[in-house]
């Protein structure tokens, strides 16, 4: 599936679609976190490249990582990305998140857009990300659409879930997940109007 992992002509367009089309919801996910110049930060599907730049704008002294397991996506985010790449700046690469390639207490935040419902098994990666955050670092998590909500796009999304494999989790299964893998000071946000949901934990 293009949006799970996009390939070829279509999942370039795919991408084109995200970046325009989950720029706001970005925008007010991020809101719940703070991010300073210095920070070390891993997008975790990076997708077509738009987080990333704009975390690279919000850290211009520190450092941002994107894995994606799409090459069709790496390649995207490469592109869009290519100045702050060249500049040193960011580094993209193809990876899962169940498998990291970065050493233990890496990382002071890492952000997760539009991806933990594709993920083969959500617990694992989140305690991946966990073992690669330093402590006190923090991961958030942002959606669209999620188990319970009301708008439109989130009906739609659990309608289709047995035949997409999307994994839509609920406000309290969020939580739940987030605590389960060790995480402290989860906290849930909600966008009621829009459906939108963001998670934020932190390593102890």
């Amino acid at each position: 599936m293009q949006c799970q992992k996009p390939t070829g002509w279509l999942g370039r367009f795919t991408l084109w679609q995200m970046n325009r089309g989950h720029s706001a919801l970005t925008d007010w996910g991020l809101q719940h976190v703070t991010v300073a110049a210095e920070d070390v930060i891993l997008d975790a599907g990076c997708g077509g490249g738009e987080t990333i730049r704009k975390l690279a704008a919000m850290a211009p002294r520190g450092r941002v990582h994107g894995i994606d397991f799409s090459e069709e996506s790496v390649a995207a985010s490469t592109r869009r990305n290519a100045a702050t790449i060249a500049a040193g700046q960011v580094e993209i690469r193809c990876a899962s998140v169940d498998q990291l390639p970065f050493p233990d207490a890496t990382f002071d935040l890492v952000t997760a857009v539009e991806t933990h419902f594709w993920w083969p098994d959500i617990a694992a990666g989140l305690r991946e990300i966990l073992r690669v955050l330093k402590p006190g670092g923090r991961l958030i998590v942002i959606a669209e659409v999620y188990k319970g909500a009301t708008s439109r796009t989130s009906r739609m999304a659990e309608r289709f879930a047995a035949r997409t494999g999307m994994a839509l989790l609920s406000l309290d299964e969020h939580r739940r997940l987030l605590e389960g893998a060790g995480f402290a000071a989860v906290e849930i946000f909600e966008e009621k109007g829009k459906g939108w949901v963001c998670a934020v934990g932190a390593r102890r």
